[in-house]
Protein backbone atom coordinates (compact mmCIF):
# COMPACT_ATOMS: atom_id res chain seq x y z
CA UNK A 1 0.00 0.00 0.00
CA UNK A 2 1.46 3.46 -1.20
CA UNK A 3 2.25 6.36 1.14
CA UNK A 4 -0.62 9.25 1.22
CA UNK A 5 0.56 12.67 0.54
CA UNK A 6 -1.06 16.21 1.33
CA UNK A 7 -0.04 19.50 0.55
CA UNK A 8 -0.83 22.85 2.14
CA UNK A 9 -0.45 25.15 5.41
CA UNK A 10 -0.50 24.24 8.44
CA UNK A 11 -1.35 27.34 11.15
CA UNK A 12 -0.58 28.07 14.97
CA UNK A 13 -3.93 28.22 16.30
CA UNK A 14 -4.86 30.23 19.24
CA UNK A 15 -8.22 29.95 21.39
CA UNK A 16 -9.65 31.04 24.45
CA UNK A 17 -10.37 28.54 26.97
CA UNK A 18 -14.08 26.69 27.08
CA UNK A 19 -16.48 29.37 25.28
CA UNK A 20 -14.78 32.41 26.57
CA UNK A 21 -15.04 35.32 23.90
CA UNK A 22 -12.30 37.10 22.44
CA UNK A 23 -12.74 40.09 24.60
CA UNK A 24 -13.00 38.23 27.97
CA UNK A 25 -10.01 35.79 27.60
CA UNK A 26 -7.08 36.50 29.63
CA UNK A 27 -4.64 33.84 28.09
CA UNK A 28 -4.93 31.61 25.00
CA UNK A 29 -4.51 27.84 24.46
CA UNK A 30 -1.78 27.70 21.53
CA UNK A 31 -2.14 24.21 19.52
CA UNK A 32 -1.63 23.44 15.52
CA UNK A 33 -3.90 22.41 12.63
CA UNK A 34 -4.93 23.53 8.67
CA UNK A 35 -7.16 21.16 6.33
CA UNK A 36 -4.45 18.88 4.88
CA UNK A 37 -1.84 18.64 7.59
CA UNK A 38 -5.40 17.41 9.42
CA UNK A 39 -6.01 14.67 6.86
CA UNK A 40 -2.43 13.54 7.45
CA UNK A 41 -2.76 13.37 11.42
CA UNK A 42 -6.42 11.23 10.69
CA UNK A 43 -4.44 8.79 8.58
CA UNK A 44 -1.57 8.31 10.57
CA UNK A 45 -3.94 7.95 13.24
CA UNK A 46 -5.51 4.97 11.32
CA UNK A 47 -1.68 3.17 10.63
CA UNK A 48 -1.21 4.76 7.10
CA UNK A 49 2.05 5.83 5.91
CA UNK A 50 0.94 9.84 5.10
CA UNK A 51 3.07 12.45 4.52
CA UNK A 52 2.44 16.13 4.53
CA UNK A 53 4.13 18.86 2.48
CA UNK A 54 4.36 22.71 3.13
CA UNK A 55 7.49 25.00 3.63
CA UNK A 56 7.72 26.44 7.51
CA UNK A 57 10.43 28.61 8.62
CA UNK A 58 13.74 27.45 10.36
CA UNK A 59 12.71 28.96 13.33
CA UNK A 60 11.07 27.29 17.37
CA UNK A 61 7.43 28.37 15.99
CA UNK A 62 8.22 26.53 12.58
CA UNK A 63 9.94 23.56 14.69
CA UNK A 64 6.30 23.53 17.15
CA UNK A 65 4.59 22.97 14.21
CA UNK A 66 6.47 20.19 12.61
CA UNK A 67 6.44 18.39 16.14
CA UNK A 68 2.90 18.59 16.02
CA UNK A 69 2.72 16.15 13.38
CA UNK A 70 5.74 14.07 14.05
CA UNK A 71 4.29 13.17 17.64
CA UNK A 72 1.13 11.34 15.42
CA UNK A 73 3.57 9.46 13.03
CA UNK A 74 2.95 11.77 10.27
CA UNK A 75 6.53 11.89 7.69
CA UNK A 76 7.40 15.80 7.72
CA UNK A 77 10.67 14.72 5.67
CA UNK A 78 9.62 16.69 2.64
CA UNK A 79 8.36 20.18 4.53
CA UNK A 80 11.01 22.91 3.14
CA UNK A 81 12.09 25.22 5.40
CA UNK A 82 12.18 29.21 4.73
CA UNK A 83 10.41 32.36 5.34
CA UNK A 84 9.68 34.06 8.17
CA UNK A 85 6.45 33.16 9.71
CA UNK A 86 3.80 30.57 10.63
CA UNK A 87 0.30 31.70 10.13
CA UNK A 88 -1.93 32.46 12.44
CA UNK A 89 -6.05 31.71 13.26
CA UNK A 90 -7.80 32.86 16.55
CA UNK A 91 -10.65 30.79 17.12
CA UNK A 92 -13.73 31.64 19.57
CA UNK A 93 -16.07 28.92 19.99
CA UNK A 94 -19.52 29.35 19.67
CA UNK A 95 -22.03 28.67 21.93
CA UNK A 96 -26.58 28.00 21.51
CA UNK A 97 -27.13 30.47 18.81
CA UNK A 98 -23.83 32.60 18.77
CA UNK A 99 -21.76 31.52 16.49
CA UNK A 100 -17.92 30.20 15.96
CA UNK A 101 -15.72 33.03 15.10
CA UNK A 102 -12.03 32.63 13.05
CA UNK A 103 -9.95 35.23 12.95
CA UNK A 104 -6.98 35.02 10.36
CA UNK A 105 -3.71 36.18 10.51
CA UNK A 106 -1.87 34.10 7.90
CA UNK A 107 -0.54 36.41 5.02
CA UNK A 108 3.15 36.42 4.16
CA UNK A 109 3.62 32.57 5.74
CA UNK A 110 6.29 31.03 4.81
CA UNK A 111 4.03 28.55 2.43
CA UNK A 112 2.08 31.71 1.07
CA UNK A 113 5.99 32.51 -0.46
CA UNK A 114 6.86 29.49 -1.72
CA UNK A 115 7.56 28.99 -5.24
CA UNK A 116 7.82 26.14 -7.21
CA UNK A 117 12.07 25.45 -6.54
CA UNK A 118 11.08 24.79 -2.95
CA UNK A 119 9.33 21.34 -3.85
CA UNK A 120 10.32 18.57 -5.94
CA UNK A 121 7.79 16.66 -6.58
CA UNK A 122 8.93 13.22 -8.38
CA UNK A 123 10.92 12.86 -5.76
CA UNK A 124 7.91 13.31 -2.86
CA UNK A 125 5.46 11.22 -5.14
CA UNK A 126 7.90 8.21 -5.44
CA UNK A 127 5.36 5.53 -4.16
CA UNK A 128 2.33 7.18 -3.29
CA UNK A 129 -0.91 6.29 -3.90
CA UNK A 130 -2.88 9.42 -2.98
CA UNK A 131 -2.52 13.07 -3.10
CA UNK A 132 -4.88 15.05 -1.25
CA UNK A 133 -5.51 19.19 -1.18
CA UNK A 134 -7.94 21.98 -0.60
CA UNK A 135 -9.46 24.71 -2.45
CA UNK A 136 -7.55 26.95 0.80
CA UNK A 137 -4.14 26.14 -0.91
CA UNK A 138 -4.18 27.89 -4.04
CA UNK A 139 -5.91 30.30 -2.51
CA UNK A 140 -2.67 31.65 -0.52
CA UNK A 141 -1.91 33.62 -3.72
CA UNK A 142 -0.80 32.80 -7.42
CA UNK A 143 2.28 31.37 -7.09
CA UNK A 144 0.72 28.24 -4.62
CA UNK A 145 -1.90 28.26 -6.66
CA UNK A 146 0.89 27.05 -9.02
CA UNK A 147 2.92 24.84 -7.05
CA UNK A 148 -0.38 23.02 -6.68
CA UNK A 149 -0.93 22.76 -10.12
CA UNK A 150 2.59 21.37 -10.66
CA UNK A 151 1.60 18.63 -8.09
CA UNK A 152 -1.13 17.58 -9.52
CA UNK A 153 0.49 17.14 -12.64
CA UNK A 154 3.23 15.43 -11.45
CA UNK A 155 1.05 13.42 -9.22
CA UNK A 156 -1.13 12.21 -12.28
CA UNK A 157 1.82 11.39 -14.44
CA UNK A 158 2.80 9.05 -11.56
CA UNK A 159 -0.56 7.27 -11.96
CA UNK A 160 -1.73 9.07 -8.31
CA UNK A 161 -5.12 9.35 -7.31
CA UNK A 162 -5.92 13.10 -6.40
CA UNK A 163 -8.48 14.41 -4.26
CA UNK A 164 -9.53 17.98 -3.42
CA UNK A 165 -12.05 19.22 -0.83
CA UNK A 166 -13.05 22.48 -2.37
CA UNK A 167 -13.12 24.29 0.41
CA UNK A 168 -14.22 27.93 -0.68
CA UNK A 169 -13.31 30.63 1.91
CA UNK A 170 -14.21 33.94 0.90
CA UNK A 171 -11.73 35.76 3.07
CA UNK A 172 -8.81 34.72 0.97
CA UNK A 173 -9.92 34.92 -2.54
CA UNK A 174 -13.53 35.77 -4.69
CA UNK A 175 -16.01 33.55 -6.15
CA UNK A 176 -15.11 34.42 -9.33
CA UNK A 177 -10.85 33.72 -8.86
CA UNK A 178 -12.08 30.55 -7.08
CA UNK A 179 -14.07 29.30 -9.96
CA UNK A 180 -10.82 29.97 -12.15
CA UNK A 181 -8.19 28.45 -10.62
CA UNK A 182 -10.14 25.43 -9.40
CA UNK A 183 -11.33 24.75 -12.44
CA UNK A 184 -8.34 24.41 -13.73
CA UNK A 185 -7.18 21.90 -11.10
CA UNK A 186 -10.15 20.20 -11.60
CA UNK A 187 -8.45 18.32 -14.28
CA UNK A 188 -6.66 16.43 -12.30
CA UNK A 189 -8.73 15.42 -9.65
CA UNK A 190 -10.71 11.87 -9.47
CA UNK A 191 -12.43 12.31 -6.32
CA UNK A 192 -14.14 15.65 -5.72
CA UNK A 193 -15.70 16.63 -1.77
CA UNK A 194 -17.49 19.40 -0.96
CA UNK A 195 -20.07 20.39 1.34
CA UNK A 196 -23.62 22.18 0.78
CA UNK A 197 -21.89 25.63 -0.24
CA UNK A 198 -18.97 25.00 -2.04
CA UNK A 199 -20.42 23.90 -5.70
CA UNK A 200 -22.39 26.89 -5.50
CA UNK A 201 -19.36 29.06 -4.50
CA UNK A 202 -16.96 27.96 -6.47
CA UNK A 203 -18.76 26.77 -9.71
CA UNK A 204 -22.54 28.17 -9.64
CA UNK A 205 -23.93 24.91 -9.49
CA UNK A 206 -26.42 24.69 -6.41
CA UNK A 207 -28.70 22.18 -4.81
CA UNK A 208 -32.28 23.12 -5.29
CA UNK A 209 -34.93 23.49 -2.38
CA UNK A 210 -32.13 23.40 0.33
CA UNK A 211 -31.90 25.88 3.59
CA UNK A 212 -28.44 25.45 5.30
CA UNK A 213 -29.33 27.89 7.74
CA UNK A 214 -33.02 26.26 8.36
CA UNK A 215 -31.59 22.92 8.45
CA UNK A 216 -33.70 21.80 5.69
CA UNK A 217 -31.57 19.69 3.55
CA UNK A 218 -32.87 18.16 -0.14
CA UNK A 219 -31.27 14.94 -1.14
CA UNK A 220 -32.76 15.10 -4.95
CA UNK A 221 -30.92 18.77 -5.02
CA UNK A 222 -27.54 17.31 -4.00
CA UNK A 223 -28.04 14.07 -6.38
CA UNK A 224 -27.84 16.89 -9.08
CA UNK A 225 -25.40 18.51 -7.79
CA UNK A 226 -22.91 15.65 -8.03
CA UNK A 227 -24.03 14.83 -11.14
CA UNK A 228 -23.57 18.09 -12.83
CA UNK A 229 -19.85 17.93 -10.84
CA UNK A 230 -19.19 14.49 -12.11
CA UNK A 231 -20.61 15.59 -15.73
CA UNK A 232 -18.40 18.45 -16.01
CA UNK A 233 -15.18 17.87 -14.74
CA UNK A 234 -15.23 14.10 -15.24
CA UNK A 235 -15.07 12.51 -11.35
CA UNK A 236 -14.15 9.17 -10.74
CA UNK A 237 -16.27 10.42 -6.74
CA UNK A 238 -18.31 13.32 -5.71
CA UNK A 239 -18.81 13.47 -2.03
CA UNK A 240 -21.43 15.90 -0.47
CA UNK A 241 -21.52 16.31 3.26
CA UNK A 242 -24.65 17.34 4.75
CA UNK A 243 -24.84 19.40 7.82
CA UNK A 244 -27.88 20.98 9.19
CA UNK A 245 -27.52 23.40 12.06
CA UNK A 246 -29.57 23.11 14.50
CA UNK A 247 -27.39 25.82 16.71
CA UNK A 248 -23.72 26.37 17.56
CA UNK A 249 -23.41 23.14 19.96
CA UNK A 250 -25.62 20.82 17.64
CA UNK A 251 -25.96 19.87 14.20
CA UNK A 252 -27.04 17.09 12.21
CA UNK A 253 -24.63 15.52 9.71
CA UNK A 254 -24.15 13.22 7.11
CA UNK A 255 -23.24 12.78 3.48
CA UNK A 256 -23.49 11.39 0.36
CA UNK A 257 -21.30 9.65 -2.26
CA UNK A 258 -22.53 9.86 -5.68
CA UNK A 259 -19.75 7.30 -7.92
CA UNK A 260 -20.95 7.88 -11.71
CA UNK A 261 -24.01 5.24 -11.40
CA UNK A 262 -25.58 5.28 -8.14
CA UNK A 263 -25.74 7.66 -5.14
CA UNK A 264 -25.48 6.51 -1.98
CA UNK A 265 -26.54 8.44 1.75
CA UNK A 266 -25.28 7.94 4.90
CA UNK A 267 -27.23 7.76 8.27
CA UNK A 268 -27.95 10.68 10.04
CA UNK A 269 -25.95 11.44 13.15
CA UNK A 270 -27.39 14.60 15.43
CA UNK A 271 -23.94 15.72 17.10
CA UNK A 272 -23.83 18.14 20.10
CA UNK A 273 -20.34 19.90 19.67
CA UNK A 274 -17.37 20.22 21.52
CA UNK A 275 -15.26 21.21 18.48
CA UNK A 276 -16.34 21.42 15.05
CA UNK A 277 -12.72 22.66 13.36
CA UNK A 278 -11.54 20.05 11.23
CA UNK A 279 -14.98 18.42 10.50
CA UNK A 280 -14.90 18.37 7.08
CA UNK A 281 -11.11 17.01 6.86
CA UNK A 282 -12.03 14.54 8.95
CA UNK A 283 -14.54 13.28 6.50
CA UNK A 284 -11.84 13.44 3.80
CA UNK A 285 -9.34 11.66 5.61
CA UNK A 286 -11.63 8.73 6.15
CA UNK A 287 -12.92 8.57 2.92
CA UNK A 288 -9.04 8.15 2.01
CA UNK A 289 -8.98 5.63 4.17
CA UNK A 290 -11.88 3.38 2.93
CA UNK A 291 -10.98 4.32 -0.71
CA UNK A 292 -7.12 3.16 -0.47
CA UNK A 293 -8.63 -0.07 1.74
CA UNK A 294 -11.21 -0.94 -1.18
CA UNK A 295 -14.07 -0.58 1.21
CA UNK A 296 -17.59 -0.65 -1.06
CA UNK A 297 -19.19 2.55 -1.71
CA UNK A 298 -21.65 2.97 1.09
CA UNK A 299 -19.33 1.46 3.15
CA UNK A 300 -17.15 3.97 2.42
CA UNK A 301 -19.21 6.80 3.25
CA UNK A 302 -20.38 5.15 6.70
CA UNK A 303 -16.91 5.31 7.48
CA UNK A 304 -16.43 8.72 6.38
CA UNK A 305 -19.06 10.15 8.53
CA UNK A 306 -18.50 8.22 11.56
CA UNK A 307 -14.76 9.40 11.80
CA UNK A 308 -16.12 13.18 11.45
CA UNK A 309 -19.38 12.84 13.81
CA UNK A 310 -16.24 11.63 16.28
CA UNK A 311 -14.15 14.22 15.13
CA UNK A 312 -17.22 16.71 16.60
CA UNK A 313 -16.35 15.29 19.97
CA UNK A 314 -12.70 16.54 20.14
CA UNK A 315 -11.02 19.40 21.49
CA UNK A 316 -8.09 20.80 18.74
CA UNK A 317 -8.09 20.88 15.03
CA UNK A 318 -6.80 16.93 14.63
CA UNK A 319 -9.24 13.81 14.82
CA UNK A 320 -7.74 11.72 16.98
CA UNK A 321 -9.49 8.66 17.38
CA UNK A 322 -8.52 4.73 15.79
CA UNK A 323 -9.99 2.75 12.89
CA UNK A 324 -11.90 0.43 15.81
CA UNK A 325 -13.50 3.62 16.99
CA UNK A 326 -14.91 4.47 13.90
CA UNK A 327 -16.23 1.15 12.93
CA UNK A 328 -17.89 0.73 16.18
CA UNK A 329 -19.84 3.88 15.47
CA UNK A 330 -20.69 3.31 12.03
CA UNK A 331 -21.82 -0.10 12.72
CA UNK A 332 -24.40 1.37 14.82
CA UNK A 333 -23.20 1.32 18.06
CA UNK A 334 -23.54 5.01 18.92
CA UNK A 335 -24.56 4.95 22.76
CA UNK A 336 -21.68 7.07 24.47
CA UNK A 337 -21.58 4.07 27.17
CA UNK A 338 -18.51 4.26 28.55
CA UNK A 339 -15.83 1.52 27.51
CA UNK A 340 -14.81 -1.10 30.42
Amino acid sequence: MGKIVTFGEIMLRLAPNGYYRFVQAQELGATYGGGEANVAVSLANYGMDAAFVTKLPKHDIGQAAVNSLRQFGVDTSYITRGGNRVGIYFLEKGASQRPSKVIYDRAGSAIATASSEDFDWSTIFEGAEWFHFTGITPALGDNVAAICLEACKAAKAKGVTISCDLNYRKNLWSKEKAGQVMAGLMEYVDVCIANEADADDVFGIKAENTDVTGGKLSHEGYKEVAKKLADRFGFSKVTITLRGSISANDNNWAAMLYDGNDYYFSKNYLVHIVDRVGGGDSFGAGLIYACVNKYAPQDALEFAVAASCLKHSIEGDFNQVSVDEVKKLAGGDGSGRVQR
